[in-house]
């Protein structure tokens, strides 16, 4: 099943629109980057070679590897659906429970997909996908882990989308060469509207999956912006340090209402509650947006609040619950 968070207008279908909705529902970052003004060039004219270039040696930098190693797409979730159809075999394994559109693009091409829940699981599959730090339960592997997995597979793909505030866990710098890293630009940066992410792997697979995606497949704005953030190292640190205090914050307030932290990263938490639809609605009464999994009654999500007055909202409708 696709099913993803950030449906807001499905959540006010239901709840009504005069909430001023706070979208917890996705692992977005509710601090967002604030991006510089944008040049003229980046909104009248076609992305350049240039400007692609400025881009890929930001985030070569920020992700420590080589800058033949990476290639900008138009958001993660743009190489999730074309690398099925550029890597070869017929028999893929997911790691599961997980993003549930790795297993959905895997058997759109014509995969034959299994979802272990163990790395075991995985065994000599042509194709193997890990997301490392695991959504929705945040479970880590150590770059020394995902070398042995990558070792026992044809390919492993390891989605980093929620891996810039653990740089220690990213096989990025150290790639073995059957691994393609992904990475998300709009998660961490909260500018997700952009649409951009990276791949990074063979150079050889980069050239076909850029050819795939076709000329100017990322935006002027993507790349100017891009640039700019990933470049600006203090907003990283700054925004780690405030992502770790806020997290541990939620989760006192959420624990502190008797629901038990099931597993999270810095930008989201998951919590077993006793009903997770019944939880949900709750906080939709209250126009806070989460998200529930259709494949478990118990596990409700909840992205970072980005402020006080979110905390305190959030506070607010679990207190009122009793």
């Amino acid at each position: 099943m696709r099913d993803h968070g950030g449906d807001i207008d499905r959540a006010a279908s239901r709840f009504g629109s005069d909430s001023g909705w706070i979208d917890l529902s996705t692992g977005i970052n509710r601090r967002p980057y604030a991006p510089p003004a944008l040049s003229a060039h980046a909104l009248t004219a076609l992305p350049t070679t240039s400007d692609e270039a400025r881009l890929i040696a930001a985030a070569a930098t920020r992700f420590g590897c080589p800058a033949d190693q990476v290639l900008p797409v138009a958001g993660a979730s743009a190489a999730i659906q074309l690398l099925p159809h550029l890597l070869q075999g017929k028999r893929a394994a997911v790691l599961s429970p997980s993003y549930n559109e790795h297993a959905a693009s895997l058997r759109a091409a014509g995969w034959q997909v299994a979802e272990p829940t163990a790395p075991e699981g995985l065994g000599s599959a042509d194709l193997a996908v890990i997301v490392n730090p695991n959504n929705p339960d945040g479970r880590e592997f150590t770059a020394q882990q995902i070398a042995r997995i990558a070792a026992g597979v044809g390919h492993l793909i390891v989605d980093e989308s929620f891996a810039d505030p653990r740089p220690d866990l990213s096989v990025a710098p150290a790639r073995p060469r059957n691994v393609t890293v992904l990475r998300s630009f709009g998660k961490f940066w909260g500018l997700a509207g952009l649409r951009l992410g990276f791949a990074i792997g063979a150079p050889d697979l980069l050239a076909r999956l850029a050819g795939r995606a076709g000329p100017w497949s990322v935006s002027g704005p993507a790349l100017e912006i891009g640039a700019a953030a990933l470049a600006d190292a203090q907003w990283a640190e700054d925004t780690v340090t405030w992502l770790s205090e806020a997290a541990l914050h939620l989760d006192q307030i959420v624990t502190a209402h008797g629901w038990r932290l099931a597993g999270g990263t810095h930008l989201f938490r998951l919590y077993e509650t006793p009903e997770a639809q019944a939880a949900q609605d709750m906080l939709a009464r209250a126009g806070i947006w989460s998200r529930v999994f259709p494949w478990h009654p118990r596990w409700l999500r909840l992205g970072i609040p980005g402020n006080r007055a979110e905390f305190g909202r959030l506070q607010g409708a679990l207190t009122a619950a009793g």
